[in-house]
């Protein structure tokens, strides 16, 4: 199967046809399904889900990894990491996304962008956006957490926002210690550097993740880049 543009911008498709027809969101998405060749949304996005990068990337991870997905705005980190939770889930394992971006609803329908129906995976997903996320928080949240859960923390540069919580750098490596502890998989969502010039390279990387704060990033585990549908993925050195 070969969409004519990622799912994620086959989404935005469907909210702009949805607003300039009058017509609800479901039926924009099916509409736009019918054009990719699909009878409806569901199956263009079932069909979707098991060619994403995610379900080739996914089997790479070992418990205790630290992995970073970086992109610029709109180029689908959130989704990918999305899509590494719910491979983790359809392999029995839990998942959960701390957010210090979105609400609940927004990451639940950002599931839903993917063809994943939220309650399909209720007693595998949580989901919190409390503004108290730090790495002592997740941390406390996650103290009983199987081995082989993953943890998605949207996003790195948000951690050390509030001046009471520490340093990202010591937050960073607070978790990298629980991951490997407790043999958790924790995925960081990381902004991409204002720079970074597409024209340039196809894909941002370690060079252009954005650092507000200072950070090792020799951290991290695995590293995955995305820009303009290109993904590039490897084992840190």
């Amino acid at each position: 199967m070969r969409l004519s543009a990622p799912i994620y911008h086959l989404k935005r498709r469907a909210k702009r046809l949805s607003r300039e027809e009058g017509i609800p969101l479901h039926d924009a998405l099916d509409c736009i399904a019918t054009r990719e060749g699909f009878s409806a949304w569901s199956m263009l996005a079932a069909k979707a889900a098991a060619l994403t990068p995610a379900s080739r990337l996914f089997p790479q991870f070992q418990p205790g990894d630290l992995v970073l997905v970086g992109a610029r705005p709109g180029q689908g980190k959130t989704l990918m990491s999305l899509e590494l939770a719910v491979e983790a889930m359809r392999s029995g394992r839990r998942a959960a996304f701390f957010s210090l971006e979105y609400t609940e609803k927004d990451v639940l329908d950002r599931l839903r962008a993917i063809g994943v129906e939220p309650a399909q995976f209720d007693e595998l997903f949580e989901v919190d956006c409390s503004d108290a996320i730090s790495a002592d928080y997740v941390v406390k949240q996650m103290a009983t957490a199987p081995r082989g859960t993953v943890v998605v923390i949207d996003y790195l540069q948000l951690l050390d926002q509030r001046r009471e919580n520490p340093d990202v750098s010591v937050q960073v490596r607070a978790l990298k210690s629980f991951a490997r502890d407790q043999g958790l998989i924790v995925v960081f969502i990381s902004q991409i550097d204002r720079s970074y010039d597409a024209a340039v390279k196809p894909c941002p990387d370690l060079g252009d993740v954005r650092l507000p704060n200072p950070l090792d990033l020799t951290l991290f585990d695995k590293l995955c880049f995305l820009n303009n549908s290109e993904v590039q993925f490897r084992a840190a050195s």
